[in-house]
């Protein structure tokens, strides 16, 4: 039984999330470093995080068809998407488990021609909680190669 696991490369990453909802719009940006790898037909962006809440621990898997956000730790969430469709989600909270809904009108990952280990995801999204617009959400993450400089 032979399987090569796939090489994890050290990436600089900056997630910006934009909601919009109704006249009002938020803006969320965060900067740090993860890891960037690619497994079957499979490609992973993992970071971590740390929130009021404690550390929040984020996995995106991105297919042709597909993408997937997984949090685990302070925060328990996954957000399943495909262009044009709703996809069922859940966001667990101290208060408990809610049901979430994606729609998703664009997704797309433009690796860099000079280097596979960066580019650029671009997600634009409706989410409902509980049956309930929570807002439309446009995400972007950019990851780089992180080089040591010595």
């Amino acid at each position: 039984m032979s399987s090569r696991s796939a090489e994890q490369v050290p990436v600089k990453i900056r997630v910006s999330t934009h909601i919009y909802n109704g006249k009002t719009k938020d803006s969320i940006e965060w900067n740090g470093f993860g890891q960037y790898l690619e497994k079957d037909n499979g490609k992973y962006i993992k970071y971590e995080e740390t929130a009021e809440e404690g550390t929040i621990k984020t996995i995106i898997k991105i297919t042709e068809n597909e993408g997937l956000i997984l949090r685990s730790g302070a925060v328990k969430m996954r957000l399943s998407f495909i262009v044009n469709k709703k996809r069922n989600g859940s966001y667990e909270s101290p208060y408990g488990t809610f049901l979430v809904e994606t729609d998703t009108k664009r997704m797309s990952l433009e690796l860099s021609r000079e280097s596979l280990s960066a580019g650029n995801f671009d997600l634009l999204y409706d989410l409902k909680m509980q049956g309930k617009s929570n807002g439309t959400y446009h995400m972007t993450i950019d990851f780089k190669e992180e080089t040591e400089q010595k």
